[in-house]
């Protein structure tokens, strides 16, 4: 469901919001990540069923404090994120660790963490196996199943850095009966924004086949990637009928498989994009000869995604709702191409208007910078009904905490 044009958000005025943290203003309201994950667990009905929120999409502790009241767990791709669940209250059992081309000594620090490891090559599996013999493992493997909205969020295709291949099981069991490796469990993730319910389930039968491999498995994490609507005319992932579909699979393999399994799924994006807005103020209306842009007092320091994905965010006009539409280019104020959207009809935009931009929940603030030396936003959860600061604007010192400056 595409998020409507918020002046309000739990009844609390944006523009009160934007007068009393300023712009730019990263909002996420907590009721509709509380509703997302609810529908999520809802849509699956097996005897265990796990969620790892994905960190990576939203990392605000104060978010992380949301997902372990509802009873989620964490999959961590760094040695970071692992600390700020540790630091947000999660048991260290309940996260877990899925990195990609560590060093043996970030993988050492986590494992003595104690959270659950997840390995994605041959050589770090071997390492493992040698080093620590005990330990029960995750091994993620790479279907070869070209799937995701964009190339750089397709991550199970042959050429992909993710993961082992399929292909290589032989060696995998060669090394894990060699070593006597505990693995508890087996993973895949094909990427992200998928639509196609039946390429996710051509997948996951692929893993299927693979968890027959090994007999001291305990879960089955199968990734995620679900695709959500970013403007009218898309389509979103049906995960009620996915979660049907999906339990009827896993049960069924289960049974096969002669003893209790626990599905697993590690969602970002659906559970948090839909709960962020970003606000920002116009500086600047300026007519060309053949584009009206709308100057804002952001850019791609703070939100890359249409920059990076050409990824699409609705743009609406939070201080002109009901003006007459005119067609905009919204751009940044970066020293460099950084267009949010080009060509969008929102209502009429003055300078001083606040624009809103939606679906900025995964994938935004996280991935912000101090490009320009420009400073990162404020973020507010609303949460109860109350505007909460979780994290205050960045200042001057703020650039400067971690310089080391020299006599020149």
């Amino acid at each position: 469901m595409l998020q409507s044009n918020a002046s309000e958000i739990q009844g609390i005025s944006v523009e009160s919001l934007c007068q009393e943290f300023g712009t730019p203003l990263y909002v996420y309201d907590a009721q509709t990540i509380i509703n997302k994950y609810t529908l999520f667990k809802n849509s699956f009905s097996v005897n265990s069923l796990t969620i790892n929120y994905a960190v990576k999409a939203l990392s605000n502790p104060s978010v992380l404090k949301i997902f372990k009241q509802l009873g989620a767990n964490l999959d961590t791709v760094s040695i970071q994120e692992i600390q700020l669940g540790l630091h947000a209250g999660f048991d260290p059992k309940n996260i877990v660790f899925t990195p990609s081309g560590v060093s043996h000594e970030e993988l050492k620090k986590a494992i003595d963490l104690g959270v659950k490891i997840n390995i994605d090559n041959l050589n770090t599996l071997e390492y493992v196996g040698h080093i620590y013999p005990t330990l029960p493992i995750c091994i993620r493997f790479n279907p070869h199943v070209m799937a995701g909205g964009n190339a750089n969020i397709s991550v199970g295709h042959i050429d992909s850095k993710f993961g082992i291949s399929i292909h290589q099981i032989p060696l995998v069991k060669r090394i894990v009966e060699t070593l006597d490796i505990n693995v508890e469990g087996v993973h895949m993730h094909t990427g992200s924004d998928i639509l196609d319910v039946d390429v996710f389930l051509q997948a996951a039968d692929i893993l299927f086949d693979v968890a027959k491999q090994f007999d001291t498995l305990k879960y089955i994490d199968f990734g995620s990637g679900f695709k959500i609507k970013y403007k009218e005319s898309d389509h979103e992932t049906d995960v009620v009928e996915f979660g049907k579909e999906m339990s009827l699979r896993f049960n069924a393999f289960e049974q096969e498989f002669g003893k209790p399994l626990t599905l697993m799924f590690e969602p970002g994006k659906f559970m948090v994009s839909e709960s962020g807005y970003f606000f920002v103020k116009t500086n600047l209306v300026k007519q060309t000869t053949s584009t009206i842009f709308a100057s804002v007092d952001s850019g791609f320091n703070h939100l890359i995604r249409p920059m990076f994905y050409n990824a699409h965010h609705e743009i609406y006009n939070v201080s002109n709702p009901d003006g007459k539409p005119r067609i905009y280019t919204v751009v940044g104020y970066i020293c460099e191409s950084d267009t949010f959207g080009y060509n969008r009809k929102i209502s009429e935009i003055k300078e001083g208007d606040i624009l809103g931009f939606k679906n900025a929940g995964a994938y935004c603030f996280s991935m912000a910078s101090n490009y320009n030396s420009r400073y990162r936003p404020a973020e507010i959860l609303i949460h109860n009904n109350e505007a909460k600061l979780i994290r205050e604007r960045e200042v001057f010192n703020d650039l400067l905490k971690n310089l080391v400056e020299v006599d020149i």
